[in-house]
């Protein structure tokens, strides 16, 4: 019998004064089982930090034809495609000829060097693909902030944000931008 995802609630306030975006989501997330709390809070920080009208959540995990997060125009062209974590370059390549615009957040600290290291050739070509690097324990940090119910805001000011709780220590999210893209 296969497991189920279970499914988180997120309502997030995102004041985004970089980009002059302010607004409040109600998310519903489905965990993947195999998705640890840390990559599906980066994948709700990246929601908050990328966040737009039409972005939502995609299937990511279930799904290899879908990333983590999406937004789609009228028409059902894919503007932005968003990836968490360490996707190889045969992925992201898919994805630049799927979509405008391709983002990584990548964490892990370490880790994300390593990987980046080894597909840097092959995803520097890629002219609309832009990758960050969210700071050493940021996804720790945001891993222990998660509950089934939660509500969160993101405060986002001079390439960094703030994410708070009524009831936790605040979690600073930094981040290097290991290749900045161009749309086509």
């Amino acid at each position: 019998m296969a497991l189920k995802s279970t499914i988180y609630k997120a309502e997030i306030q995102i004041a985004d004064m970089d980009r002059h975006y302010y607004a409040d989501h109600a998310l519903t997330i489905a965990r993947h089982p195999s998705e640890t709390d840390e990559r599906m809070m980066v994948r709700l920080a990246a929601f908050a930090l990328l966040a737009s009208e039409r972005l939502e959540l995609a299937k990511g995990l279930s799904d290899t034809d879908e990333p983590d997060l999406w937004e789609k125009d009228l028409t059902g062209a894919i503007q932005t495609w968003v990836e968490v974590g360490q996707p190889d370059e045969r992925r992201l390549a898919k994805a630049s000829a799927r979509a405008e615009r391709v983002y990584v957040i990548a964490y892990g600290g370490r880790t994300s060097q390593i990987w980046w290291d080894g597909v840097r050739g092959k995803v520097e070509r890629l002219r609309n693909v832009e990758v960050w690097s969210l700071a050493q324990g940021a996804g720790e940090a945001l891993a222990r902030l998660a509950e089934r119910t939660m509500r969160l805001q993101f405060t986002v000011q001079d390439g960094s944000a703030l994410c708070t709780t009524a009831n936790s220590e605040p979690v600073e999210l930094q981040w290097t931008v290991l290749k900045p893209g161009s749309a086509n």
